[in-house]
């Protein structure tokens, strides 16, 4: 058995199929940079190092008779609030690296 052969296109019919080619082409190129876009963002967030910490354990001391009255995070910042002897003071830390950026004593007048 033979098949049977397609008939030429006509005229109007050539035309059609170039434009449904073009149409084509150009999906296919807005879906290819639309994929290129969503892996570069997702290569962007896996591979950018700054978002990584490091586990560590840190000691830090205290007073002699302080007390942590509260914690909190504020930002990037881990904050410290104690009782130091009926005085409040308040140490921040980097929540990354937990090293102290800071410390505010409050002091009542005489």
């Amino acid at each position: 058995m033979t098949e049977p052969d397609a008939p030429e296109p006509t005229p109007e019919q050539a035309v059609l199929f170039a434009r449904v080619r073009r149409l084509m082409l150009i999906a296919g190129l807005t879906t290819a940079l639309a994929v290129a876009a969503v892996l570069i963002a997702v290569g962007y967030r896996l591979f950018r190092t700054e978002g990584s910490a490091v586990a560590s354990d840190i000691t830090t001391t205290l007073p002699k008779g302080a007390r942590i009255v509260s914690t909190g995070v504020a930002g990037d910042r881990l904050v410290v609030t104690l009782d130091i002897g009926g005085s409040v003071e308040i140490r921040t830390f980097d929540a990354r690296t937990l090293k102290p950026t800071g410390r505010l004593r409050f002091a009542s007048e005489p």
